[in-house]
């Protein structure tokens, strides 16, 4: 899938299609935001772990914060919420 790593607070309260800035995620993931993937048909994916105990994602998503992404791995839907145990992934080629 494709999309936005962006912060999860961003993606729902202000309805962005796309992040403000890459050092707007960051701070926003170093304060304890969670980062999602948007994906470009406007689903919101949150990256799990599938090891127990579980543990945040951030770590995993901050290098990509504010930009665009390739993400593959194993999903998940429950209750309206898709989530994805990250693969991998990587900066998506910029358009010409």
């Amino acid at each position: 899938m494709k999309g936005y790593a962006l912060d999860s607070a961003c993606a729902f309260t202000k309805d962005l299609k796309k992040p403000i800035s890459r050092e707007c995620g960051i701070a926003c993931a170093k304060a304890g935001s969670p980062l999602v993937i948007l994906s470009d048909d406007g689903t919101i994916y949150w990256s799990i772990a599938a090891t127990t105990p579980s543990s945040g994602q951030n770590e995993k998503l901050l290098p990509f914060a504010g930009q665009k992404v390739t993400a593959s791995g194993k999903f998940y839907q429950r209750g309206g919420s898709t989530a994805l145990v990250i693969e991998k992934i990587e900066l998506q080629a910029a358009q010409k």
